[in-house]
C-alpha cells in the first residue's frame, strides 16, 4: 500500500491512498497520515486495518495534484519542532567496484593508515548485520533539522547563500511514529533527498555536520511495510530540458552494510528519541552522487529520483536564498 498527503481545495490535508500501480482514493475523516497512524500505535492496530475501518471516499488524481504542486510531505506532525529529520552515512556498498575497492583498501591497507570514514565503513562491513539477539556496530549519524526543513514533494530545496554546494542524496527513508507508551513505530520507507553541501564536507569530516544541516525532501508516498531486500532506481539532474545526469542507484539490505533493524536501533536506543507523538524520517545513506561525478549543480536544476516500486517520483528544483545578515542582540 502507498500512502500520501495532499492539499484539498480549502486547505485541509487530503489523505490518498493505493496499491501499486493503481487508482488513488481519499481515505475518510482521516485528518492526516500522522493521526491515522498513531491511532494504529496507541490502539495496538495495523495502519491498514486502521484505514479499512475509516473507509476510502472519492478518487484521488495525484499526478493532477503534482503538477498543481498541492502535494505536501507524506507525513507532518501539527508541531513541526516534533518531526526530527536524521541519517547515517557510510552505510552502502555501492557499485561492484566500489565494493571491491574499498574491501581491498580495508583489508589490506594497516590500521594506522586508513582514515576515519575507511574505518567506520570497514566496521559496518564486520558487524553491521548482527545475529539474531546481538547488537551491531553503531553507524554514522548526523542531525539535519525538524520539519521546518521538511520540503514537499515538487518544492524547491533551498541552499543557504553561504553553502558551498547544493547536492542531492538519492535515499531510502524509514518513517516512524513514536506511541504514547514510547515504543517506536514504523510505517514504511519512501524516497527521499537527503539535500547536502558536499564541498563543505570534503573540507574536512569534522565539517560533516555542518553540511548536513540542509532541507530535505521525501515522498511523495511512503510504501507501508517492510522495504524489499534489492531496491534498484535512478537518479538524474534536469537543467532545462537537457538531463545532465543520470545513474542508477541502489539500496536495500542485499546492498547495504548494515540491516535496518541495526540502524533503527541506534537511532533509537536514545531516549530522547523515543518522545512519544513524535515523528521521524530517518534516511539510510546511499552510494550514488552527481558530486562525485564531478557535477556542479546550479539554481533551478530539478532533482528527480525514482523507483517503481515506490510510486511516484520524488522531483525538487534547487534554489539558493537570498543572504542574510545574523546578528545576536543583547536583551
Amino acid at each position: 500500500m502507498l500512502i500520501s498527503q495532499i492539499k484539498g481545495a480549502n486547505g485541509e490535508i487530503v489523505v490518498a491512498v493505493r496499491e501499486q500501480g493503481g487508482a488513488a482514493r481519499s481515505v475518510k475523516n482521516a485528518g492526516s497520515v500522522y493521526a491515522l497512524a498513531m491511532e494504529a500505535a496507541d490502539g495496538g492496530k495495523s495502519l491498514a486495518s486502521v484505514i479499512e475501518g475509516h473507509g476510502c471516499g472519492e478518487a484521488v488524481d495525484l499526478e493532477k495534484a503534482y503538477a498543481e504542486g498541492r502535494f505536501l510531505p507524506p507525513i507532518t506532525h501539527p508541531d513541526a519542532a516534533h518531526l526530527h529529520l536524521t541519517g547515517t552515512g557510510l552505510t552502502h556498498l555501492g557499485s561492484a567496484a566500489t565494493r571491491d575497492s574499498m574491501h581491498k583498501k580495508t583489508t589490506e591497507a594497516a590500521e594506522e593508515t586508513l582514515t576515519d570514514s575507511m574505518k567506520m565503513f570497514k566496521m559496518g562491513l564486520e558487524n553491521g548485520k548482527p545475529k539474531p539477539g546481538e547488537k551491531g556496530v553503531q553507524p554514522e549519524w548526523f542531525y539535519k533539522g525538524n520539519g521546518y526543513g521538511a520540503a514537499s514533494p515538487g518544492a524547491p530545496l533551498v541552499s543557504p547563500s553561504f553553502a558551498l554546494d547544493g547536492g542531492e542524496e538519492p535515499e531510502m527513508a524509514g518513517i516512524y511514529v513514536i506511541a504514547k507508551d514510547g515504543t517506536p513505530f514504523r510505517i514504511g520507507f519512501a524516497l527521499s533527498n537527503e539535500f547536502s553541501d558536499h564541498v563543505t564536507e570534503r573540507i574536512n569530516y569534522l565539517f560533516l555536520a555542518h553540511s548536513k544541516l540542509r532541507p530535505a525532501s521525501f515522498g511523495p508516498e511512503i510504501r507501508v511495510g517492510a522495504a524489499p531486500d534489492d531496491i534498484r532506481g535512478t537518479s538524474r539532474i534536469k537543467r532545462g530540458d537537457k538531463v545532465i545526469f543520470e545513474k542508477p542507484f541502489l539500496s536495500g539490505e542485499a546492498n547495504m552494510s548494515h540491516t535496518f533493524a541495526n540502524l533503527e536501533y541506534h537511532h533509537f536506543k536514545y531516549g530522547l528519541f523515543r518522545v512519544p507523538g513524535d515523528v521521524h524520517v530517518h534516511m539510510f545513506g546511499t552510494a550514488t552522487l552527481s558530486f562525485a561525478d564531478g557535477i556542479k549543480t546550479e539554481e533551478g536544476d530539478l532533482f528527480e529520483i525514482e523507483v517503481a516500486e515506490f510510486g511516484l517520483p520524488l522531483r525538487n528544483p534547487l534554489k539558493v536564498a537570498a543572504e542574510e545578515e545574523i546578528a545576536v542582540r543583547q536583551l
